[in-house]
């Protein structure tokens, strides 16, 4: 409570842990306090995929995307490094199952597209389903999109990572009410922040949309991850595969599971009947900010007069978090404003 802070962050989801850690290594003195506990939100769940959008119709959001999975690498081993933790990262590629002729036209047309928007560095193709290994879903056509862009880290010792790396660097990160707020203030409050905007403006600006997900206790080894329709299905480093998620508006309790988890949880297991074998050793449920553009929130703060804002992370939030970063580092130390105009609070209200 003593540290006279440069930068005050309201929020220890990953938004706000990665915005702390990219403005403490840039030499500014961090706070970062938050009222539940560290990724006591959606940042504390369990799938941990970062995967692009389709690389097609390219703009502003896909470009900005695309930039933070590359850099992906670079900034999480950088953390580890610092902080002394391991996140889990590993850029391990995604399959996705091909199972009409629709599909197969998308997945070539795709290609092309991405031999220009992906500069080289990443690439998105059609393969044969037997060449990838024991660890390759089902598939009708015997066909699989395979990107190299996506990758794979475990969110709960991520934002342990981010911890680490803070304090490392001399950065306060505590538990407790957001009092004394001093310097420059970003919130990234997450489902509760939406919230408060959606009550002060009078209308929807964002809401919490439910996940559930699961982990299995199977070693995959380096396995790639997978997207098969609504099923995603991601092997941990630590011998273990999550499964997520489910999306839901409509619920009774935001924390607790049921049978839509139990139903999630039989169709991977005919995307890999592997899995079936398999013990599910965990359970989780909670709320993902999702502001009103779809796209993140970020910039000055409709209510907080002076002071800034990340939020809606929804699905992507991990995949966005270097990115989203370090556009906030650049604003609040260097009042450098590059957010993409979609990413403005504008967006949503």
């Amino acid at each position: 409570m003593g540290l006279a802070a440069d930068v005050t962050v309201v929020g220890a989801g990953v938004f706000g842990l990665a915005s702390a850690w990219t403005c403490a290594k840039r030499g500014a003195k961090v706070r970062v306090v938050d009222r539940t506990g560290i990724a006591a939100g959606c940042s504390g769940g369990v799938v941990g995929m970062l995967s692009p959008h389709a690389p097609e119709r390219w703009n502003d959001t896909k470009e900005f995307q695309f930039q933070s999975l590359i850099n992906a690498e670079s900034f999480w081993r950088e953390v580890e490094a610092v902080g002394g933790v391991l996140t889990g990262y590993d850029r391990v590629g995604r399959l996705q199952p091909i199972d009409t002729d629709r599909a197969l036209d998308l997945a070539h047309e795709r290609t092309e597209s991405a031999r220009t928007f992906w500069q080289g560095k990443a690439h998105w193709h059609v393969i044969e389903s037997s060449t990838a290994g024991d660890w390759a879903p089902q598939t009708a056509s015997g066909l699989l999109i395979e990107d190299t862009l996506s990758a794979r880290l475990h969110p709960r010792r991520a934002c342990e990572a981010l911890v680490a790396a803070i304090r490392a660097k001399g950065g306060v990160v505590e538990v407790g009410a957001a009092t004394d707020l001093r310097g420059q203030v970003l919130w990234a409050t997450g489902v509760a922040g939406l919230k408060e905007l959606s009550e002060v403006k009078g209308k929807t600006v964002g809401n919490g949309v439910k996940g559930q997900a699961a982990v299995f206790g199977l070693d995959a080894g380096g396995a790639p991850i997978t997207s098969a329709g609504d099923v995603l299905v991601v092997p941990h480093a630590d011998g273990t595969v999550a499964v997520g998620s489910t999306s839901e508006r409509e619920y009774v309790s935001p924390d607790a599971t049921d049978d839509l988890l139990e139903e999630l949880i039989a169709r991977a297991c005919e995307v890999f009947p592997m899995l079936a074998a398999a013990p599910v050793i965990e359970r989780w449920a909670n709320l993902r900010p999702r502001a009103k553009s779809r796209a993140p929130m970020l910039g000055a703060h409709p209510l907080h007069t002076g002071q800034f804002i990340a939020n809606g992370g929804f699905k992507i939030g991990f995949g966005m978090a270097p990115g989203v970063a370090e556009t906030v580092a650049d604003l609040m130390l260097d009042g450098k404003d590059a957010i993409p105009d979609r990413f403005r609070p504008e967006a949503s209200l």
